[in-house]
């Protein structure tokens, strides 16, 4: 069974990923770094050149062909918006969304140009929060608030997470 995060871009998914998979002993997948490396350059650059939609289309392939047992996988933040990408993940594995607040995202996110966040144009990096939080919330099976947690104590609530009944 693999352990897959969801949640906004700064909510820690790839370093709480990394420290999961050490602490359960389970392999570790970064689905943007996936991308990046089929891809052969960064997400910004495929964001930048290419247009957001093809951005999506090659996140909801990638995602979707990922074959993985035993692992950790954090996703990109916009992963929720392919429900074909969502359901092959699910499959696979429980999914955990990392709830942070807003205005925690916004302090985490100094590099939002450069980072490969999925941003509209015209909308804003609060737009996005607010449409993607009931998507999150929609796929995932469990959720965990990680504001005032520093990043042990959200390894241990996973890990205590994981271990409980589905809802």
């Amino acid at each position: 069974m693999n352990i897959v995060l969801i949640g906004m871009s700064g909510a820690g998914k790839s370093t709480l990923g990394v420290l999961l998979a050490k602490a359960l002993g389970m392999d570790y997948v970064d689905t943007d770094i996936v991308i990046q490396q089929h891809e052969g350059r960064l997400l910004q650059d495929i964001i930048n050149i290419d247009g957001i939609e093809k951005f999506m289309e090659i996140e909801e392939k990638t995602v979707s062909a990922l074959h993985l047992k035993n692992c950790i996988i954090s996703t990109g933040g916009s992963v929720i918006y392919s429900e074909k990408a969502m359901n092959a993940l699910k499959q696979s594995g429980q999914i955990i969304y990392l709830h942070v607040p807003y205005e925690e995202i916004k302090r985490r996110l100094v590099n939002v140009t450069t980072r490969g966040i999925v941003i509209k144009e015209g909308n804003s990096l609060e737009d996005v929060y607010e449409e993607r939080v009931p998507m999150y919330i929609k796929y995932s099976d469990k959720t965990l608030d990680c504001s005032n947690k520093d990043i042990e104590q959200c390894v241990s609530e996973i890990i205590e997470k994981i271990h409980e009944p589905r809802k």
